[in-house]
């Protein structure tokens, strides 16, 4: 199962790379996975391996682009052994970690964006 995402912030990428950094956040964004750093590409992002409800990998790359970044997710995840499940079954699968991870990035461009007015530049080192 592949899931990828690409969400813009209005904040300056060092700064959401200090929050995609952190491993505090992580266990938050995928509570019933394990995350394994296996590269720190630093303002750049992560990339880790996964096991625990799902074995696999995932990737944040942050993009500079304009006044500010574009986060994009990358998740490749190995269906469960032995019953394979329906179609259907793996679909909703992706749904599931597409809304949470929706409901994530937004929570997290509320965050980093607090106080900037609409239509103003973005965010120039702003740390949480």
């Amino acid at each position: 199962m592949e899931l990828s995402d690409e969400t813009f912030i209005a904040v300056d990428r060092p700064s959401v790379a200090a929050v995609v950094g952190d491993p505090r956040r992580w266990a938050d964004w995928w509570p019933d996975l394990d995350l394994q750093v296996s590269r720190d590409r630093g303002d750049k992002g992560r990339q880790w391996v996964l096991t625990g409800a799902v074995a696999g990998t995932a990737e944040i790359y942050l993009e500079p682009w304009h006044d500010g970044t574009v986060v994009h997710l990358f998740l490749r995840l190995e269906l469960p052994t032995g019953d394979p499940g329906s179609a259907a079954d793996r679909g909703r699968a992706v749904r599931r970690r597409t809304l949470a991870w929706k409901r994530t990035i937004h929570r997290l461009k509320d965050e980093l964006e607090a106080g900037r007015a609409a239509g103003t530049r973005a965010q120039v080192g702003h740390r949480t």
